[in-house]
């Protein structure tokens, strides 16, 4: 009975030993494969991190060769009209210094003769400009700017022609010739010369009427366009006389009063 007993406490104790070292060796077991999983869950965790962060460089490494390429683009795109115009502007430039530069283009219209002094009730021609009021006539003729004495000009001047000339090292060069229109007055006409302008011919009308052309065989202008309006300084005494007394004979309407032929009247009656 006794060994019986003890049988079944060896044999008891035996399977709990066995239940020991079985729960020992799971237990080691779970606790090396916690311990094998960490590093994997780290590595793991790790690796997802990597990942999002290579995603996150990747957009911004695969977006700057676009971004560079685009900004170049758009840069080119922003140069190039720039590029063009400059060529443009450059090409122009290069055209007008080969182009050769000539004479400003002359004024047309006596609208445009009357705005300057020297075409006034004129005209300005090729190689001189003229002006006009109802007794004189005025013309201005160019001259080089070397041209500053008078001896180095020749003007031959006549009641119905003109010439002017400067003199150079190869001989003269005539700068305007030709036949008035009208005849002019010589006694009363003289010439001089602002030195490297021009020479400036004044002529004293023979008759006084307006001119529509200085020369012959230039274009004449339109009289009707011009400002016929006389300047008191041409009015002689006689007509002098007729603009005071209808000056007079106005005033006298206005107030009411009597002409002066009505008063020349009650004189002749006054007087018989």
């Amino acid at each position: 009975m006794h060994c019986s007993l003890w049988h079944v406490f060896r044999t008891f104790d035996h399977m709990a030993r066995q239940d020991d070292e079985k729960r020992r060796r799971e237990l080691e077991e779970k606790m090396r494969g916690e311990a094998e999983a960490q590093p994997t869950a780290e590595a793991s965790a790790e690796a997802p991190g990597q990942q999002v962060a290579l995603r996150d460089e990747a957009p911004g490494q695969q977006a700057t060769p676009r971004e560079e390429a685009s900004g170049q683009q758009v840069a080119l795109r922003e140069e190039a009209p720039g590029s063009r115009e400059d060529a443009e502007l450059t090409d122009a430039a290069a055209g007008l210094a080969e182009a050769p530069m000539g004479p400003p283009a002359l004024p047309k219209g006596q609208e445009q003769f009357q705005r300057d002094p020297d075409s006034y009730n004129g005209a300005v021609r090729e190689n001189y400009a003229w002006s006009q009021d109802y007794t004189d006539l005025e013309l201005k003729v160019p001259v080089p700017g070397h041209v500053v004495k008078g001896r180095q000009v020749s003007v031959a001047l006549s009641s119905s022609s003109i010439r002017v000339a400067v003199l150079e090292e190869t001989g003269e060069r005539v700068l305007v010739e030709g036949k008035f229109t009208h005849k002019v007055n010589t006694e009363g006409s003289v010439w001089s010369l602002e030195p490297g302008k021009c020479v400036l011919v004044s002529l004293s009308k023979a008759g006084e009427y307006w001119w529509s052309a200085a020369l012959e065989g230039e274009e004449h202008i339109d009289i009707d366009r011009i400002n016929k309006e006389r300047s008191m300084a041409t009015v002689d005494d006689e007509e002098h006389a007729v603009l005071d007394r209808l000056t007079f004979d106005y005033h006298q309407k206005l107030q009411g009063r009597p002409q002066s032929h009505e008063l020349t009247r009650q004189q002749q009656r006054t007087s018989h």
